[in-house]
């Protein structure tokens, strides 16, 4: 009898799951139908070109994208067994549009199908270096997300530089690189569905092994599933729709991530789907659906015009750090340990500090002296002291002048910003992080390009919209990871949420601008010394004056803050009070150094880091020295950025990341068994 129960249980449950699948592609094929006549009132049939020509490509690539990359993510959250794994937190969407972009650059012409090789290989690279960086299937949620998002920013730089430098051969990719449905004609679409079609296919054939695989290692190769080949098929696969979707409609964000997400959360009301042979293709599905609801909601709000210049990526990737946000609210760490990634430094005497502090001022005073010298027009020192002097010819002067102020915005931004990691990494306990990671610099940069953007535009407008952007996301990020307490996971998770947001929105804003503006900006938020003057430079650096004394008489807070959350009470610690009130000062710091120099990554994540790694984790060494190092980076990249393909310029923000995503990559290496 409780066979029979049992079987009738089982039948019930996958005649559940077929109609839920069922449900799905009459809600695909309801939005498709939206889609198609949203704002025509009937011109779509009453003219062919325009549903042949423009609307039925675009939501034929709609379609074919959602359900490559739902599917691309269901298979990376089952292979790491990570609910937060997808295309985009593993760093694959950003290692196929860099591979695109290179070959685009250097003016290399290959038909689609080839191109479609060239994401992949992308691809799969950054897929292998992040797996092979955050530990593979055990790693933790953090440190998957950490590693993933900060290749992901290497690789954002590597494709801006190429940009840039490459306007002419690239024109166009930068609309695309955030995502845009916008087709030709359906000829891309059919060369790109049956790929599409026999990967899903390939991955249908792993769903009983991924199944069994989600039992644990163990448990799955005693039941007889070959773990290593079903996890290098399913990478392979995964990367494989990627790619195709990226070479359709460029990168997509979140995508990946949002549609396996509520593919799970409905099994929990259609519990038959639970297994993969059902959730790959409602996951899917819903991959479609996000796609075309977005790019339909995108064009309701903005109009059809707007919409064709505003990227669908832009609404999808606002609507998937929403989705990571609230997961990294609710879901705990799914890794072995909850553990931050860290690296175990020996015990520095005073002398080594004394000599690594005197050593980092000399080399700040001498890339201070190589930025006013080195340039289109190369100096001589003495050029420098007869305009100190007031005495330097008209030339010189006018050189100096120019160079004067951005030599010094590099090097008190570089400070500030490593002054601003230091407190961000205490605070988190988490040496792979950084005020980038955590929505403030992002939330800087979209108050800035607001102002910049708007016809009141103006220094002290650009300084406050960037206080208050990076105060804001700060504010958000801190009030979203409170939870009875301050977890530096979930901190760290919905601070990567919340910056991708303000990224997305800040594209928006941009691509939505006076197209003359566009090069301008796009330069900025690349992080640019170029132009600087000193009405942007003096608030930075008296900020930078008035917060470094009052951190370095707050050194012991910082230490305790830096153990675990118990040591600071016991001793008689604020926490919660001397946490808000450091990252409100991390906040600053990061906010002012943007409207000094634009958005400049990694400086936060390496400076600290190098500095502990020469004296030591004391924050009354690490701070000193971190800020010096912040300065000689951003400073060198500012000379090196002005000098190495000149008269051409590379911003400062690119060389800092060129600089410091190898050094990132061998601090992910040797913290990954710690």
């Amino acid at each position: 009898m409780s066979r029979v129960l049992h079987e009738s249980t089982g039948v019930r449950a996958r005649l559940g799951a077929v109609g839920a699948l069922i449900l799905l592609l009459l809600a695909l094929v309801v939005a498709a139908g939206w889609h198609l006549t949203q704002g025509t009132s009937g011109a779509v049939w009453a003219d062919p070109e325009i549903l042949l020509g423009a609307r039925l490509p675009r939501l034929a690539a709609g379609v074919a994208v959602g359900v490559a990359l739902g599917m691309a993510g269901l298979l990376m959250q089952s292979l790491a067994r990570n609910s937060l794994a997808s295309p985009d937190t593993l760093g694959v969407t950003a290692g196929s549009y860099l591979a695109i972009t290179g070959v685009a650059a250097f003016g290399i012409s290959i038909p689609f199908w080839a191109s479609g090789i060239v994401a992949f290989a992308g691809g799969l690279l950054a897929a292998v270096i992040v797996l092979g960086l955050a530990g593979g299937a055990g790693s933790s949620t953090t440190r998957l997300v950490l590693a993933g998002s900060a290749l992901a920013l290497a690789f954002q730089a590597a494709t801006s530089a190429l940009l840039i430098l490459f306007s002419e051969q690239t024109k166009g990719l930068l609309a695309w690189g955030s995502g845009s449905l916008s087709q030709l004609g359906l000829e891309a679409f059919l060369r790109a569905a049956p790929v599409v079609v026999v990967a899903g296919l390939l991955a249908l054939l792993l769903a009983r092994r991924l199944d069994v695989l989600a039992l644990g290692d163990d448990l799955a190769a005693s039941l007889g599933v070959r773990i290593r080949s079903t996890r290098i098929l399913g990478i392979l696969l995964s990367v494989v729709l990627t790619a195709t979707a990226v070479t359709l409609a460029g990168p997509l964000g979140f995508v990946g991530l949002c549609a396996p997400v509520l593919a799970r959360l409905l099994v929990r009301i259609v519990p038959g789907l639970g297994r993969h042979a059902l959730l790959l293709p409602a996951s899917g599905l819903i991959g479609a659906l996000v796609v075309i609801v977005a790019d339909a909601l995108l064009r309701l709000v903005i109009g059809a015009e707007g919409a064709i210049a505003v990227p669908t990526g832009v609404a999808t990737t606002v609507l998937g750090s929403v989705v990571l946000v609230v997961m990294a609210r609710r879901l705990r760490d799914s890794g072995p340990t909850r553990r931050p990634p860290s690296i175990r430094f020996g015990v520095r005497g005073p002398l080594r500090f004394r000599l690594v502090l005197v050593i980092s001022a000399v080399l700040v005073i001498a890339v201070v002296i190589a930025g006013l010298l080195l340039g289109a027009t190369p100096l001589l020192t003495g050029d420098v002291l007869l305009w100190l002097q007031g005495q330097a010819p008209p030339q010189i002067a006018f050189a100096l002048d120019e160079r004067a102020p951005r030599v010094i915005a590099a090097v008190t931004a570089g400070a500030a910003l490593a002054l601003a990691g230091c407190l961000t990494q205490a605070v988190s306990r988490n040496p792979l992080a950084d005020p980038g990671l955590l929505g403030i610099t992002g939330g800087a940069g979209l108050g800035a390009v607001l102002v910049v953007t708007s016809a009141a535009a103006s220094m002290f407008g650009m300084l406050v919209a960037a206080v208050v952007g990076a105060i804001a996301a700060f504010a958000l990020v801190y009030l979203l990871a409170w939870r009875g307490g301050l977890s530096a996971d979930r901190f760290i998770l919905i601070g990567i949420g919340v910056s991708s947001a303000a990224v997305a929105l800040t594209s928006f804003v941009l691509l939505r601008s006076s197209p003359f503006d566009t090069p301008k900006i796009y330069t900025w938020l690349s992080g640019t010394t170029y132009g600087r003057i000193w009405d942007q430079v003096v608030p930075l650096a008296v900020v930078l004056l008035i917060t470094l004394p009052v951190v370095l008489l707050r050194r012991r807070e910082l230490d305790l803050l830096a153990l675990d959350e118990d040591t600071p009470r016991v001793l008689g610690v604020k926490l919660e009070r001397s946490r808000l009130l450091i990252l409100a000062v991390a906040a600053l710091l990061a906010a002012f150094s943007v409207v000094a120099v634009g958005v400049i990554g990694f400086v936060g994540l390496v400076a600290p880091h190098a500095a502990r790694a020469l004296v030591g984790a004391r924050h009354a060494r690490v701070v000193p020295v971190a800020v010096l190092l912040g300065a000689v980076l951003v400073g060198l990249a500012d000379a090196v950025g002005r000098t190495v393909i000149a008269p051409a310029q590379l911003p400062a923000g690119l060389v800092v990341a060129v600089l410091g995503a190898p050094y990132f990559v061998w601090l992910l290496w040797r913290s990954r068994d710690v």
